[in-house]
């Protein structure tokens, strides 16, 4: 269903999959008001993400961008201020008048109204449920022909699991990331390593907080490896074997919310 702000899709099976920064639109009353070039503001937004969500068929997709207003952030900071907000980037010509962040709280709202609905019916159709959190981060912040940052601080693939209950949930984890490691990738097995440069942020918080005993949600941060961090291009082989990565793992959590 479209929501305008969003997209849901209700398939079939208890994964899903959510592409919360994928977005790049930004509504008409705040499109004026934007300091940040289009390019700035894509290359920390997660593009490409939507087509990841692809290898499940419960999913939600938001199509405008983390900065109208960031559903992954507590409400309190979801709409950046400052340029402290948004990794020093001046996103605004002027301060936003509050009526104006009103509006784009009530979307934030209405965001986690409609998440709510979602995952209420895996709950109730399949009684335990997992959700993959899919972003994706930059690694050559110094320019495209510079080193890329430290790959020792830098996973492939970033598992956050913060707010993980790992009494009920550890297995699940270690499934999933098992699996990545193991897939066949080109060049070279993924380096798949848990809470190394994310920790999982408010949706994935939110989903344990709402569902404790029934809801695993994993966030999971790919490093820009299949893209031009700087243009925007993709590298569709590489990241049709991220893709595939992916949806390898899926049946281990099957599996494991069978045994949970």
């Amino acid at each position: 269903m479209e929501y305008g702000f969003w997209t849901i899709e209700q398939g079939s099976g208890p994964v899903a999959s959510v592409a919360i920064h994928d977005g790049h639109g930004i509504r008409s009353e705040l499109a004026g008001l934007l300091a940040i070039n289009e390019k700035d503001r894509l290359r920390e937004e997660d593009p490409f993400t939507a087509k990841l969500t692809e290898i499940t068929g419960n999913r939600i997709i938001v199509t405008n961008s983390r900065f109208e207003v960031d559903l992954n952030r507590p409400r309190d900071n979801a709409v950046y201020r400052t340029p402290d907000d948004a990794w020093g980037l001046n996103v605004w010509t002027q301060d936003l008048p509050e009526d104006v962040i009103e509006r784009s709280l009530a979307r934030y709202d209405a965001f986690y109204n409609e998440a709510f609905r979602f995952l209420k019916h895996l709950e109730d159709k399949y009684g335990r449920f997992v959700v993959l959190d899919l972003h994706s981060y930059c690694h050559r912040r110094n320019g495209t022909d510079t080193e890329p940052e430290p790959s020792e601080e830098n996973p492939d693939i970033n598992i956050g699991t913060a707010t993980v209950d790992k009494l009920l949930w550890a297995n699940l984890v270690n499934h999933f990331m098992t699996d990545l490691q193991n897939y066949p990738f080109p060049g070279k097995p993924l380096d798949v390593r848990e809470n190394i440069r994310f920790r999982g942020g408010r949706f994935p918080q939110w989903v344990h907080e709402t569902f404790p005993k029934t809801g695993c949600c994993l966030a999971i941060e790919i490093k820009k490896v299949f893209m031009d961090e700087w243009s925007g291009t993709i590298n569709e082989h590489v990241f049709n074997a991220v893709k595939d990565a992916l949806k390898s793992a899926l049946p281990g959590l099957l599996e494991e919310l069978k045994n949970t």
